[in-house]
């Protein structure tokens, strides 16, 4: 019986010291160097794993600046503090772009938009689609806002306010996880620096739109005449404001009849 036990002790550790070897050996032949850039940029990164930056999380990222296949300035979470100690581990000029945040083109708050039916399901947009087609209101390019953009975003930033999303610009990163969560693909990116936004995606005519919506784009062109930049334009029935022309003024948020003209000017940071 002891002859038994110490002859199967000695085959398990001939056994152990035969696999550590091969064990040894392949990870010689299949060791894959890494660089040690992608280690320091990977540590300089702010963690959100928010996919922001368009790469598979702060790993996937940090290894395509390193092998010179990405900016250095995509780390939305990290910001512009983050993109210079990027591009100084890199050895090159830090390019800042611009920061992008989260915008909801939709008024239709509960007071505002008419409702189909009252929902009671399950606090899910998507299955508010699933119940009712596009959604408890009758305007069809409405928010639902159950809030399956606010569950997405890490950074609290967007909440549900009278039944449609809003963003804190102040928190808002750009890093998209909501406009990937909207199953109306309402939500969309834009430049931070922007602070003048229709809020209503309805291209239907004024007429459809007012049955529907208290406060609703009708297309009356009165923005579009009066910009002193002519950086508006009504296309679809919906005013749309050109990004490169518009001077921030604020006028047409101000002369709006509608009152849909966001205006997210001094104030807001001050608020």
């Amino acid at each position: 019986m002891i002859k038994s036990i110490f002859l199967a002790i000695i085959v398990l550790g001939v056994l152990g010291a035969v696999f550590g070897a091969v064990l040894a050996f392949a990870s010689k032949i299949f060791h894959v160097e890494v660089d040690p850039k992608q280690a320091q940029i990977r540590e300089c990164l702010a963690g959100a794993n928010c996919g922001g930056c368009g790469y598979p999380g702060c790993d996937g990222y940090a290894a395509a600046v390193a092998a010179g296949e990405a900016p250095t300035n995509r780390c939305v979470a990290g910001g512009e503090a983050t993109a210079a100690k990027v591009a100084e581990i890199m050895g090159v000029s830090n390019d800042a772009a611009d920061k992008m945040v989260a915008f909801v083109p939709c008024s239709g708050s509960v007071e505002a938009a008419e409702l189909r039916f009252n929902y009671n399901g399950p606090e899910d947009c998507r299955a508010a689609m699933l119940f009712g087609g596009r959604s408890s209101k009758l305007c069809t390019f409405a928010c639902i806002g159950m809030g399956n953009c606010a569950k997405a975003c890490q950074f609290d930033a967007m909440h549900i306010v009278n039944g449609v999303a809003k963003v804190d610009r102040l928190n808002c990163v750009g890093c998209g996880a909501c406009v990937d969560a909207c199953p109306k693909s309402i939500v969309k990116l834009i430049p931070e620096k922007q602070k003048i936004m229709p809020a209503c995606s309805n291209t239907e005519k004024g007429a459809q739109v007012m049955k529907v919506c208290k406060v609703g784009c009708i297309g009356c062109m009165k923005c579009q005449r009066e910009c002193p930049a002519d950086a508006i334009v009504v296309k679809d029935n919906l005013a749309q404001v050109d990004v490169a022309k518009c001077v921030q003024c604020g006028h047409c948020a101000d002369i709006c009849p509608r009152h849909i003209i966001s205006y997210f000017g001094p104030e807001y940071k001050n608020r």
